[in-house]
């Protein structure tokens, strides 16, 4: 079943029940998307996912930020563990029945806390990478220099983009923006167990804009062994957003309230 019109809107909003678990604000985002064969991307979703596509096309996205005030819901953000720098490769993806989200291949973060935490109690590919977000030296052109080096890999990924303005728009439902941005559930897998687990995050919907002149890296698909041809066939950045992310839940199973979440 693919995802209705109305289960992609409505996946902005958590399931009644839902129990808040952490908050974190994100910045310096930047969007570089590639088209990729459906049936690639197939080969490589856990069982009870499928490929989610737009107008038949499949995409893969590299996407770095800025994790800013990461903490539990109950506590203060701490300096030094609550911010730190991270860059994920995904694609789109939904359930059985047809709830879409994301898949994450990788994510690079330079907390070594938060790399262990996520992959223990999220079932993420968290990797440790040593990383970097350095502001242009003309602060009129708000551009940032940002680049990771993954552990045990030779190669750095390099980028460079304007930081989001003001004047960003919001995503119109059916568009190909609202297909890769506007998403608010993560998928992972325990791979132990088999079981395949969903997340919900909540934030205010993106205010993006198509940028121009970005220095662009395809090398975090090459570390996941994703192979594309050229530049980014679509680019964007987007304003912060201030984040609420939600215990992961089996895949099928409701959300109940006062039920002690599984992650």
């Amino acid at each position: 079943m693919t995802p209705s019109d109305g289960q992609r809107v409505g996946a902005r909003a958590p399931g009644e029940g839902e129990r808040l678990v952490m908050r974190q604000r994100w910045e310096q985002l930047l969007f570089l998307h590639w088209e990729v064969p459906a049936k690639t991307l197939q080969g490589r979703l856990p069982a009870g996912l499928y490929v989610d596509t737009f107008q038949g096309k499949a995409y893969v996205g590299v996407v770095p930020f800025a994790m800013r005030r990461v903490r539990p819901c109950w506590a203060f953000a701490v300096p030094g563990l609550s911010n730190f720098l991270e860059l994920n490769v995904r694609t789109y993806v939904h359930d059985g029945q047809g709830n879409p989200g994301v898949w994450f291949f990788s994510l690079d973060a330079n907390q070594p806390l938060a790399v262990r935490v996520a992959r223990r109690w999220f079932h993420l590919n968290y990797q440790d990478a040593k990383m970097s977000s350095c502001p242009d030296a003309d602060p009129s052109r708000r551009r940032v220099r940002y680049r990771c080096r993954r552990r045990g890999q030779p190669e750095v990924a390099e980028f460079e983009y304007p930081l989001a303005g003001a004047g960003g728009v919001m995503a119109e439902p059916g568009s190909l923006e609202f297909f890769l941005l506007e998403r608010y559930v993560l998928y992972s897998c325990d791979s132990r167990r088999a079981r395949l687990y969903r997340g919900q995050v909540e934030h205010a919907p993106y205010r993006y804009s198509f940028a121009a002149d970005v220095v662009s890296s395809s090398v975090p698909l090459r570390w996941e062994s994703l192979e594309v041809d050229g530049p980014p066939r679509h680019v964007a950045v987007a304003a912060p957003v201030d984040v609420r992310a939600y215990a992961l839940r089996p895949v099928g199973e409701r959300a109940r309230a006062g039920e002690k979440p599984l992650s």
